[in-house]
């Protein structure tokens, strides 16, 4: 029997030309359970992003709650927990003890100031947060003091460009957290201008363009604010009334 040499060169070229494909795509092997399943996802064009590495794990996303149970069942890079209301121990204290992913918790900076800021952020630290977040009120002098006391990143929340980014860097901030609304891509683009490297933090806004913008911009992570569980529940309980 004849074997036809060009007939096997072709097919060997176009089993190589799959395992290209394949390799360039990176083909990832998913494996799930109906039980463990995390409901909220992260939007897929955040990992265009960069990402941050923090203490050896590259993060990415972080999802703006503080519900326990949105903690539990989301599949972002970290939690960022910020919250209106004086920052308690208690609250974060729960959250990282829930959370299987990295914690940055918000210790102050406005109403709450001085020693006890530093005080609910040691305490963070002690109980495992991966950072601090303070908010745009926040004075250098607060900062560099409770620089000497860390040994995580001093996140300050930034809202807007007239900021003086020079003197938060030389205070001790460790990253910046770009949340000023629909001017964010514009914010973190002037950071770029003068500090190339700094990691930034930017919230990602309503749709997945506002996303790819706040990135191209040069934000390196991505927060997302999911929906709220009333929000979720809503739409489970018009399933459920469907199927009557």
């Amino acid at each position: 029997m004849e074997i036809d040499r060009g007939i096997i060169q072709d097919n060997y070229s176009h089993n190589v030309k799959n395992c290209t494909e394949r390799k360039d795509k990176k083909f990832i092997p998913t494996i799930e359970s109906v039980l463990k399943k995390k409901p909220i996802q992260m939007p897929k064009e955040i990992y265009e992003a960069s990402g941050i590495n923090i203490f050896g794990k590259r993060i990415k996303s972080l999802i703006f709650t503080t519900d326990l149970a949105i903690i539990k069942n989301h599949n972002a890079d970290g939690v960022i927990a910020v919250y209106p209301f004086t920052p308690q121990i208690a609250i974060n204290q729960a959250i990282i003890e829930v959370s299987s992913a990295p914690v940055f918790v918000g210790v102050g900076g406005g109403i709450t100031t001085g020693q006890r800021s530093i005080d609910i952020a040691i305490n963070a630290e002690l109980n495992g947060a991966f950072g601090v977040v303070m908010n745009a009120p926040a004075p250098n002098d607060l900062i560099m003091e409770m620089k000497k006391r860390l040994d995580i990143p001093i996140i300050i929340t930034i809202v807007s460009e007239r900021e003086d980014f020079e003197s938060r860097i030389k205070s001790g901030v460790s990253i910046f957290n770009v949340s000023g609304g629909a001017k964010t891509a514009k914010i973190v683009k002037k950071i770029r201008e003068s500090h190339p490297n700094f990691p930034i933090i930017a919230t990602g806004g309503p749709n997945p363009e506002n996303i790819s913008a706040t990135i191209q911009a040069g934000a390196n992570t991505i927060t997302f604010t999911p929906p709220t569980t009333g929000e979720l529940f809503s739409e489970i309980m018009d399933n459920y009334r469907e199927r009557l």
